[in-house]
């Protein structure tokens, strides 16, 4: 299983990421769930971006690139094996420094590869 920080984590039961979270614990990835907004999903406390998780596979970002640039060395500092950009979060900036440590990027969305079993 791959344990997924999922960046831009909401309580508001509409959000995709709200969904991709519970989706992601459905399927058996354990999850880290990071945002501003308070609360909890999938039984995951949300938690401010400070605390850097080492052992993390996959970033799946849920925060528009006009919000991300504040979020670079917290994204990169965790160090996953991956990122997914999900559709609305494709920054190049971003892709392209993560790139150049060796972070996989895609630009694909979470919920449909998980449904696919792509994920």
């Amino acid at each position: 299983m791959k344990k997924t920080l999922v960046l831009g984590a909401t309580p508001d039961t509409s959000r995709y990421a709200y969904l991709a979270a519970n989706k992601l614990v459905r399927y058996g990835h354990p999850i880290i769930n990071v945002g501003i907004k308070k609360g909890e999903v999938a039984g995951v406390q949300i938690e401010k971006p400070e605390k850097i998780h080492t052992d993390v596979d996959t970033i799946t970002l849920y925060v528009g690139p006009q919000n991300q640039k504040g979020l670079y060395d917290y994204i990169l500092d965790t160090k996953p094996k991956r990122i997914i950009f999900n559709p609305g979060t494709e920054n190049p900036e971003l892709e392209l420094m993560a790139n150049q440590k060796g972070i996989e990027t895609l630009y694909a969305c979470t919920l449909v590869m998980l449904s696919t079993g792509h994920y």
